[in-house]
Formats: C-alpha cells, structure tokens, sequence
C-alpha cells in the first residue's frame, strides 16, 4: 500500500533549513521541496511516465517564488494529464518551445519569408518600394512585434499619422501589404486568423486621378526647361532617356548596359523588370542612342547606365525624375510617368496605328494571338514611330 504522507504546512516549508546534504520534504501525491545545502528550494513532482513506466522528476519552479498553494495547483495539473497518459513535463516542453517559436516570427520576420515570394512575382523596382514602405512606416514601430500579438488597433494608431499628413495612396499600400504579410502568416499556420482584414476601411480613400502630364503642344516649353534646369547630367539624360523611349520611370531607371543591342539598336528589357512581368523590346532612335552616347564617360564601366550618386554600384531611384520635374516647376502638371501620357496622345494625334502605341507602351494585349502578332511584327513599324517621336521633340524645341 502507498504510504501515508501528511501534507507539508506553509510554516514547515518557509522554515525549512539547509543541511550539508540536499533532502526532500514530501507534500504528498508526487510533490516534494528540495532543499539544497545553499538554501535555496525547489519544488520537484516525481511521476511515473506513461507507457514506459519510469520514474521521473519535473521542476515546478522555486520557492518562495512558487508558494505552496500554487505548486499544489501545477501538481494538480500534471495529475490531470497523466491520467490521460500525457507526460506533463514532455507537454510543458512542447508548450514552451512552441511559445519560443511565435515569439521568435515577429512582423519582420515573417514580412521577410512573405517577400521572398513576393519579389518573384514583381518588378525590381517595385520589389524596392516595396520593401523600403515597411522599413520606413512599419518596421520601426511594429517590426520587433511578435506575429501572433499583432493587433488591428496598434496598427492603425501606427499608421494614423501617415493619414493625417494627406498620403492617403501611401496608407491604402501599407494596408495592402501588411495584409499580404499576414494572409501568408495565416496559410503557412503561424496565425489562426487574419486581424488587420479591415484596417483600409478606418481611413479615406485615396481620390483617384491620372497621372499629371502636358498637353503635346508643352512640349518645346517642357523640352527647354530641362536643358536650363539646374540638375546633374546623369538626372538629365535619365528624364531625356524615359521621354525617348517611353518605358516607365523604374524600367528607365534600372537600364543597364547589358541590356542594349548597340549594333541593332534595340533595348532588349528582362521580364523581371517589367511591370506585367513580360520581356520588352524598344527600337532606340538615333537620339536614344547620343543620350548613351553622353552616358558612357559617367557610367560605362559600371553595370547600371543611369547609377546612383551616393551609390554607383546601384542605380538613381525611380522616383529622381519625379524631384527634378517638381523642381523645374511642373508640381502638380506632370510627374515622370505622365511622359508615357505625352507620347502616346501626341502619337494618336499624328495618326499613328493605336496598336502600335500600345505595343511601344508594354501594354499588355487580352487577345493572344494579336498579342504574338504585335511582338513579331510590329517591331519595324514601331522603330519608325520612335525614329518619328524623337525627331518631333527636337524639332519642336522653343
């Protein structure tokens, strides 16, 4: 039969002394306090462990840390598991591991894992923006965040002063990817359930408009700003090089040399730096051409055309062009993208085959058969048409 052990009293455990020899004070029912000879005291539950049978000690934790009460409480507990042939200290480890891996998938963390799938499937450049919007606005504050405790309510007190400033297109994309970040959490089990699904609603929309751009006949005004604005040479011919070639401003900006065909005149543009994510090829005017020309003592030995001036390992920032433009005075009346705008009006206007500016302009076709047409042989037909628009912004100049 079990032996009888009275129950320990609160007096008899904060009294109890340290001896030469550790020795145990037994409460009953696997518990025990273990003193050892520097005083301090332990409370341990020895078990029997399921299927194996063998004895076992767990530590409960020390006292007078862990009083007499709760140490009955965590015995109470383990008791309940054994009974379902759970070992409670194998369970404890498990529960403790699994609290070190939430608290280890912080935001960024996990915003890390989320983008290295992301940035597949977008261009460089936007992959930058990206990844800069979280660094900048969300990072700082919530990066260090344990996933599992994120909230929507801190989350929106974080974003709140983005608002309140008016960059309402900012927050609507902070909204988006901090979304994208936590639906990956929730598909790959980290969270149960999305918390931040409704954050966009607290805030306004941002009002939807076009992008600023000048009419065809601002063109020699615009033309003859840029060659009296007092920006570097490298700025210039990148703004020079978008207008010519009609690519958007991260396409434009991350030109590289490797990219040209100089003996057939042609931009040969990957895939993966193209927004739709498909490869694009630009006819180069003879214009096009000089302005590489003019490149070439700047950045030739380089692997980018248009390089950054505090990194020439990398290339100028897409939004560069947009600065100049703002600072020769057309805030508000055309911004990098919008050249896009200028070409394709002034290229309607003159009659050109709608197609074809669509082609020149990377948009995508929905019919796939006119879509392989366009690529095969609207190619010639477009180095026309940009021989053309080269000529008709020089030729225009006030």
């Amino acid at each position: 039969m079990p032996k009888n052990v009275t129950p320990l009293s609160s007096t008899q455990v904060k009294q109890a002394k340290p001896k030469a020899k550790e020795y145990n004070l037994c409460d009953g029912k696997g518990l025990m306090l273990r003193v050892k000879p520097n005083g301090s005291k332990l409370w341990l539950f020895n078990y029997t462990r399921p299927f194996t049978k063998k004895r076992a000690n767990m530590s409960l934790g020390a006292y007078p840390d862990l009083s007499l009460q709760n140490a009955r409480a965590k015995r109470s507990e383990s008791l309940a598991l054994l009974a379902q042939d759970i070992d409670p200290k194998q369970s404890r480890d498990k529960e403790q591991l699994e609290e070190r891996e939430k608290h280890s998938n912080t935001l960024e963390q996990v915003a890390r894992r989320w983008f290295e799938v992301k940035k597949s499937s977008v261009t460089a450049g936007y992959a930058d923006d990206i990844w800069r919007s979280l660094e900048l606005h969300i990072f700082p504050t919530l990066g260090n965040v344990p996933i599992h405790l994120l909230e929507a309510k801190t989350t929106i007190e974080n974003i709140k002063p983005i608002a309140a400033k008016g960059s309402l297109e900012t927050v609507k994309r902070l909204c988006q990817r901090l979304n994208e970040i936590m639906i990956f959490a929730t598909n790959t089990g980290l969270i149960h359930h999305n918390p931040l699904a409704g954050i966009k609603k607290v805030f306004k929309s941002p009002v939807k408009q076009g992008m600023p751009s000048i009419t065809p006949q601002e063109i020699p005004a615009f033309i003859q700003a840029l060659s009296n604005a007092s920006i570097n040479k490298t700025t210039r011919h990148l703004i020079e090089w978008q207008l010519h070639t009609m690519v958007r401003p991260s396409e434009a900006a991350g030109t590289r040399w490797d990219e040209i065909d100089f003996d057939n005149q042609l931009w040969h543009i990957p895939a993966n730096r193209m927004k739709k994510n498909r490869a694009h090829t630009v006819p180069l005017s003879d214009q096009a051409i000089e302005i590489l020309d003019k490149m070439r003592p700047i950045s030739e030995h380089r692997e980018y055309v248009f390089v950054s001036h505090r990194d020439p390992k990398r290339h100028t920032h897409a939004h560069t062009a947009n600065v100049a433009i703002k600072r020769m005075g057309y805030g508000g009346k055309l911004v990098a993208h919008g050249l896009r705008a200028l070409a394709s009006t002034t290229l309607n206007e003159q009659g050109f085959d709608g197609d074809i500016v669509e082609a020149a302009l990377a948009h995508i076709d929905k019919n796939e058969t006119r879509r392989a047409y366009n690529r095969a042989e609207y190619l010639e037909q477009r180095r026309d048409m940009m021989a053309w628009w080269s000529d008709h912004i020089y030729n225009n100049v006030a």
